[in-house]
């Protein structure tokens, strides 16, 4: 995912960066409310207590702005996932309440699921895959962790397997949802089996 650029971080005041968090932040909120192409400059100056000059002195591209706000949403979304794991002491209860955590958010909140296919359709009409990447490495690896301790031959290659069952499985929610008994079994089949 595109970032502050190497240097730049270093000539930002503390206050600086503490401006270019809050433009992060009104811009995740955007994206969530209105979807990408509801991004704007205009809409994230609305969104936060800074202008859009403000918003254009911190980030001459949006596109670097839309990838910093893409990421924080993982980040978010991965600590959500972790907390879920934490209240479980049994590998495979982690495994499964995260898993059903995953589905659930998707299914809860409809907008994310478009707003992340909508989001990897751009970057990569872009030619801008690294931004997606990061974003599937960093799920996988939590879905690796979570293999391993079940006890998984090969935990990685099993992990990026059950990531393209997940996105699947989203996709497939929307059209006609199933219940996560059943998904669980093909899941079984998929991983442990």
């Amino acid at each position: 995912m595109a970032v502050t650029t190497p240097g730049q971080r270093e000539r930002l005041s503390p206050n600086q960066l503490a401006k270019q968090e809050q433009i992060v932040e009104a811009a995740r909120r955007v994206l969530a409310r209105d979807g990408l192409a509801g991004c704007t400059a205009r809409a994230i100056a609305d969104a936060s207590p800074l202008t859009k000059s403000a918003i254009h002195y911190y980030f001459t591209d949006i596109d670097v702005l839309v990838d910093r706000a893409m990421a924080a949403h993982v980040t978010a979304f991965l600590d959500e996932l972790r907390e879920v794991a934490e209240r479980h002491a049994d590998p495979r209860e982690k495994l499964w309440a995260v898993l059903e955590s995953y589905l659930d958010s998707f299914a809860k909140e409809t907008e994310s699921a478009f707003l992340w296919f909508e989001y990897w359709i751009a970057v990569s009409r872009a030619d801008h895959p690294e931004a997606i990447e990061a974003m599937l490495r960093s799920v996988t690896e939590l879905l690796t962790e979570l293999l391993a301790g079940v006890g998984v031959i090969d935990p990685r290659a099993r992990a990026r397997a059950l990531m393209s069952y997940l996105l699947g499985a989203v996709v497939q929610q929307r059209v006609r949802r199933r219940p996560f008994a059943t998904l669980r079994e093909e899941i079984e089949s998929l991983c442990l089996a």
